[in-house]
C-alpha cells in the first residue's frame, strides 16, 4: 500500500502532488456532537485510509465534509441534521470545527478541507488502482478540475465524469445516473453540489451507488482553478470566511454573517452546560 504523505498544499497552477518529506498516521476517529451534528475528529491519512478500505470493499457509503454552514444549516433543519448524522465519516472542514472538537477531547483532530482531499485522495489513488468519479458543478469546472488531476497524476483512472442540469432530475433521469455510474466501476465519487443538496444527494443514494460518496462542494472550482483560494495564513487561523466573504458577498453574506454568530452563541452555550454537567 501506497504511503499517505502530508497535506500541506494547496490547489495553484501547476497542481502538484503532495509533498513526500513528511508522512502522517492515521488519526482513528474521534466522535463529537457540535450544535448537534456529529463531527467526526481525524487526520487526511485517517480519511484516506477509511474512504480507500471501503472503496476496496465496494460499499455504498457516503462521507460529508463538515463545515460551520452546514452545522448550522443542521441546527435550522433538523431533517437535513439527520441526513449528516447518518453519514459513514463527517470530517471538519474548517478550523472552527477543529477547535470545536479538540475542546471538546478530540485532542488529536486535524483539518481535512475538501479542496486538499480531493487530490491527495487522487494521489493515493492513481498509485493503488482505485477508480474515481466526479459528479456536479457546470460542464467547464467539471473538465478543468478533472484535466487538472490528470496531468497531475498521469495513472489516475476517471472512470465518470458528469455534470447534471440545474434543475431537478426527473425520476427516469436518476435512474439512468445511477445506472451509469454503477456500470462505470468508480469505486469514489466526489460530489460537487454545494451544501445541502449533496448531503441529501448522497444519502438518496446510499444502498443504489457501489461506491463510496465524498461531498466536497467548492473543491470543484479550487481544484479546476476556476476562483481564488484564501492563502494559507486566513486558512490557518480559521479566516478563509472572510476571505471568501469579500471575494463573494452577494452569494456569501448570509451564510456567514447570519450563521457565524450564531454558531459561536450555540457552542458557548453547549460548552458552558458541559461545564455544568448538563447536556
Amino acid at each position: 500500500m501506497s504511503t499517505i504523505t502530508s497535506p500541506d498544499i494547496v490547489p495553484v497552477a501547476p497542481l502538484a502532488p503532495a509533498s513526500d518529506a513528511l508522512h502522517a498516521r492515521p488519526v482513528p476517529l474521534a466522535s463529537r456532537k457540535i450544535v448537534g451534528t456529529r463531527v467526526d475528529g481525524t487526520n487526511y491519512a485517517g480519511a484516506i485510509d477509511q474512504i480507500a478500505t471501503w472503496a476496496r470493499e465496494g460499499s455504498s457509503r457516503y462521507v460529508c465534509i463538515s463545515t460551520v454552514h452546514m452545522v448550522m444549516e443542521g441546527h435550522d433543519d433538523p431533517d437535513y441534521q439527520r441526513i449528516v448524522n447518518a453519514a459513514d465519516m463527517v470530517t471538519s472542514d474548517g478550523m472552527p470545527l477543529v477547535w470545536a472538537l479538540r475542546l471538546l477531547g478530540a485532542r488529536n483532530a486535524e483539518r481535512v478541507y475538501g479542496p486538499t482531499l480531493t487530490p491527495l485522495f487522487c494521489e493515493y489513488a492513481a498509485a493503488e488502482g482505485i477508480p474515481v468519479g466526479f459528479y456536479g458543478s457546470s460542464p467547464d469546472v467539471l473538465e478543468a478540475m478533472v484535466g487538472n488531476l490528470q496531468e497531475a497524476f498521469p495513472t489516475l483512472q476517471v472512470a465518470y465524469q458528469h455534470s447534471p442540469p440545474f434543475r431537478t432530475l426527473t425520476d427516469d433521469e436518476i435512474d439512468e445516473e445511477i445506472a451509469a455510474i454503477r456500470a462505470s466501476g468508480a469505486r469514489v465519487i466526489f460530489v460537487g453540489l454545494g451544501c445541502p443538496k449533496q448531503e441529501r444527494w448522497m444519502h438518496a443514494r446510499r444502498g443504489e451507488i457501489d461506491a463510496v460518496m465524498v461531498g466536497v462542494g467548492a473543491a470543484f472550482d479550487y481544484v479546476g482553478k476556476t476562483k481564488i483560494q484564501a492563502p494559507r495564513f486566513l486558512q490557518d487561523h480559521g479566516l478563509e470566511w472572510l476571505f471568501r466573504l469579500v471575494t463573494e458577498p452577494r452569494r456569501l453574506w448570509r451564510r456567514y454573517l447570519y450563521h457565524n454568530p450564531r454558531f459561536v452563541g450555540l457552542f458557548g452555550l453547549q460548552c458552558a452546560r458541559t461545564l455544568v454537567g448538563g447536556k
